[in-house]
């Protein structure tokens, strides 16, 4: 006879059964699926799970290669690099089959950061435009769910798409614009994969082995554990203001009244900024898929750390590429745009110091950097001119990942030379020659003595470099350029792109102590 109890237990085994993956069956990460780019030039990792000892066959075109499952379920191929661009035939054999469809084979970047980079296109200048412009069907779109993780992930939710009027509205104004450009500047497709999360840290993008294996950077470190530690006690005071907000709020609405702001929850182990937890869930997911390289827009959230910053952001990249296992592949990033209101006199700045943080990094072989400090906002920290930041990380791709004879960027700072009253500045990437690009008098520039009291300057180019001055100042020691969070400033090169920030001293910033 059958009972209730064997009912109820057959419904729950059915249940398990069906929530079960299918072991037996290959399976890709989201990375490798329909409408995806693949690398062309370089061996190209093509990896998932299946049964242990499962025997794999992967081809892509007319190239087969083999593997047999390990004990955990996870198999990778590596193809040969294929030398063309354009459609290619995917698929992969195991106790099953799966056939990609309408790949093609050109330039993958990862397009990561914060908030910035995950700006949208229907948020940027001339959304209507640019949304009905938006039909490049080889250009692919991927997008990586935000996803916070304790430990490096095997996957991340998302799927590629190809760039479409329908498609391009959220996705990263940067990215698709700096994929636009270099579409048209290589002439082949091109894949974009956005990684990206406002308001987030670089530690949170690096891994818990970086962070732990470099001394400088354990006081993050530090402060997160006491972080967790006394979370349980933040989180039941947190609940208890929570509960007070709700009551006033419904009764400041109930009088007509607007409510004050609701408390935020505190920081804690499912936080976007705990160390790790974004390379982990939305990083890690993405290894190895081959890749020419990638862009980054970040360092709003490390402003108030920029010291700390030289370090984190180059341990960072370097993280990336010992992981990726793709050698010091391409990596390109925007300095810091202009933001917050002017200041009449020469001051210290985080923002100058983080833009400066950011330059360091330029040390680090095939780096590149597109500076924004003409087109920020003072009172928006998300400037919507995201237009010339795709360009002018284009320009950098194609300088640093193509070897194009191109400049890169504008004039970047080398050195100085004091003579007698005056300080006589020299640039790299001078592009045919310095120029305000006809926005009257060199503006931006301030010098000091060893009392270290910077005062605005006179600047006046002299061929390739520029001679600085002040009456105020006999015997000037240091020149600072654009070391504001929001300097007026206007030196060009001939190429129309703007120099980067910079200052010849290296005294002590707003930022040196914070950890």
């Amino acid at each position: 006879m059958i009972t209730m109890n064997w009912l109820r237990s057959a419904a729950v085994l059915t249940v398990m059964l069906v929530a079960l993956p299918a072991g037996a069956d290959v399976k890709l990460p989201a990375v490798i699926g329909d409408n995806m780019v693949l690398q062309r030039d370089l061996p190209i990792p093509i990896w998932g799970t299946a049964e242990p000892g499962e025997s794999v066959t992967v081809t892509v075109g007319e190239q087969s290669n083999s593997t047999t499952t390990g004990a955990d379920g996870r198999w990778l191929v590596r193809m040969g690099p294929l030398k063309r661009s354009g459609p290619v035939a995917v698929s992969v054999v195991g106790n099953n089959s799966i056939d990609l469809k309408n790949v093609l084979l050109g330039e993958v970047w990862v397009c990561s950061g914060q908030s910035n980079m995950e700006w949208p296109v229907k948020l940027s200048n001339n959304p209507k435009e640019e949304i009905a412009a938006a039909d490049y069907p080889k250009i692919r779109l991927f997008s990586a769910t935000h996803t916070v993780a304790d430990e490096p992930q095997a996957d991340v939710e998302g799927r590629w798409v190809e760039c479409s009027p329908e498609n391009i509205p959220a996705f990263s104004a940067v990215g698709y614009f700096f994929g636009v450009k270099l579409q048209e500047m290589v002439g082949r497709p091109v894949g974009l994969v956005k990684s990206a999360w406002g308001g987030t840290p670089a530690e949170s993008w690096t891994s818990r082995e970086a962070l732990a294996a470099d001394n400088e950077l354990q006081p993050i470190s530090e402060r997160w554990a006491r972080l967790l530690e006394s979370y349980p006690e933040r989180m039941k005071e947190y609940e208890e203001k929570l509960a007070a907000w709700k009551e006033a709020a419904k009764a400041a609405k109930a009088a007509g009244e607007k409510p004050k702001r609701r408390p935020r929850a505190p920081l804690g182990p499912k936080h976007p900024h705990r160390p790790s937890s974004l390379y982990n869930g939305m990083i890690s997911p993405l290894v190895p898929f081959a890749i020419r390289g990638a862009i980054w827009y970040q360092g709003e959230s490390n402003a108030n750390r920029a010291y700390q910053y030289r370090k984190l952001f180059s341990t960072m990249i370097q993280d990336w590429r010992n992981n990726w296992d793709q050698g010091d592949f391409p990596f390109l990033f925007v300095q810091l745009a202009n933001f917050r209101d002017r200041k009449e006199m020469p001051d210290e700045s985080d923002w100058a110091e983080l833009r400066e943080a950011q330059t360091m990094a330029l040390s680090l072989p095939n780096t590149g950097m597109a500076v924004t400090i003409d087109i920020g906002e003072a009172k928006d920290i998300h400037p919507r001119n995201k237009q010339d930041v795709g360009v002018r990380l284009a320009l950098a791709a194609g300088a640093v990942a193509y070897g194009q004879g191109i400049i890169p960027s504008g004039p970047m700072y080398k050195s100085a030379a004091i003579e007698s009253e005056k300080v006589r500045l020299y640039f790299d990437h001078v592009g045919g020659g310095l120029s305000t690009e006809g926005k009257g008098e060199l503006r931006g520039f301030a010098i000091a003595g060893e009392d270290r009291k910077f005062v605005w300057a006179d600047a006046k180019v002299d061929g390739e470099s520029i001679v600085v001055s002040s009456d105020k100042v006999a015997e000037p020691v240091a020149v600072r350029y654009g070391w504001a969070n929001n300097p007026d400033c206007n030196l060009y090169n001939e190429a129309g792109l703007p120099a980067s920030p910079f200052r010849t001293d290296t005294w002590p910033g707003v930022t040196v102590e914070n950890k």
